[in-house]
């Protein structure tokens, strides 16, 4: 098999019935299959898989696993040169597939790339996980073109470009296997959250390329499995995040990074307070007093990554503080960023 798209479910029992028979209609290109790996369901997910979709293969997993080891441990019974890693609660359009292997197979320095990213419920907006592709901040926040912080856009063909990021959205994410397993894999530690751009900065680090490619585009639900205002979602992102952080940054900027994280995480959990959000508070100083339990758990980690490194600076890493830019400069959109200043 040449493409496998490999649905990572758990209790998406109405996902998969929903959006299954458009994936299937939608994906006959020639060697492109589609499997489902199941993280345990209690739903009657694997039940409805061999009523209603027989002649899908089924990975069954012992437990839930998580999006990340449940992930490799699926891949690792799949052959295939490309793995797409599409979850349950994409709706695909027509052709969506074809712009994305084209683009791979005329760019072997490609490592991995994504759709254009767009909102089931609201079609003509950008889906905040993604987007038209994803960037980082010199302080470790995320944003996309069409997407910034929680100001999403409206697609008006602005960001119809392919255009080179620094990570790709693992709601759909076509990665070539010979560089997810080069760069090691999904970092099972992460449970969920992040985890692809941890992936994708692995192996943007080690030269090879992450790219948008908008003229394939897909609609996605968002916050099917953790809701956005979940506090255990806050957990996972800011200790993830900060966890990416260590794994991934140079010697000279780590310890200045680190610092000012500090007090920005602390401001995060402030305006938490203000807000009388006292779990997401409370997650985030959880988040941090794990980090710090885990952090020499990485460190080897670390050392390989920088070791396998060969890039010193990363293009599609902006120098600026997004949170500046945002709440004091005003400027709401990726376009309206100002790439070329630090401040």
């Amino acid at each position: 098999m040449k493409i496998a798209i490999v649905i990572l479910n758990w209790n998406g029992k109405d996902m998969l019935s929903r959006y299954l028979p458009t994936l299937k209609k939608c994906s006959q290109l020639e060697d492109a299959g589609i499997i489902v790996a199941d993280n345990d369901s209690t739903d009657g997910s694997v039940e409805m898989m061999k009523r209603d979709f027989a002649d899908i293969p089924l990975i069954r997993l012992d437990s839930n696993y998580g999006f990340a080891k449940g992930y490799n441990m699926a891949l690792r019974q799949i052959e295939s040169e490309y793995y797409v890693l599409l979850n349950s609660d994409v709706e695909v359009t027509r052709d969506w597939l074809l712009p994305l292997v084209s683009f791979m197979d005329a760019h072997p320095d490609v490592a991995a790339c994504q759709p254009k990213l767009l909102d089931l419920k609201n079609p003509d907006y950008f889906e905040y996980a993604g987007g038209a592709g994803g960037y980082m901040d010199r302080w470790g926040y995320m944003f996309c073109r069409g997407r910034v912080f929680d100001t999403i856009e409206k697609d008006s063909g602005q960001y119809n470009t392919i255009k080179d990021v620094f990570w790709a959205t693992g709601a759909c994410l076509m990665v070539r296997s010979a560089d997810f397993w080069a760069a090691g894999g999904l970092d099972d530690r992460f449970f969920a959250h992040q985890e692809e751009i941890d992936l994708c900065w692995r192996m943007r680090s080690r030269g090879r390329r992450i790219v948008c490619v908008p003229e394939s585009s897909v609609y996605h639900v968002g916050g099917a499995t953790l809701n956005k205002s979940n506090p255990y979602k806050t957990f996972l992102n800011f200790r993830n995040n900060l966890l990416m952080l260590y794994k991934n940054l140079p010697d000279d900027e780590l310890a200045g990074v680190m610092f000012v994280r500090f007090w920005l995480d602390g401001l995060a959990a402030l305006m938490f307070v203000l807000k009388f959000n006292w779990a997401d508070a409370k997650a985030v100083f959880r988040a941090r007093r794990e980090f710090r339990q885990l952090k020499s758990e990485f460190l080897e980690s670390r050392k390989e990554n920088l070791e396998a490194s060969v890039l010193t600076e990363i293009p599609e890493r902006a120098g600026f503080s997004l949170l500046w830019r945002y709440h004091v400069k005003h400027r709401r959109t990726y376009s309206s960023l100002d790439w070329n200043s630090s401040c």
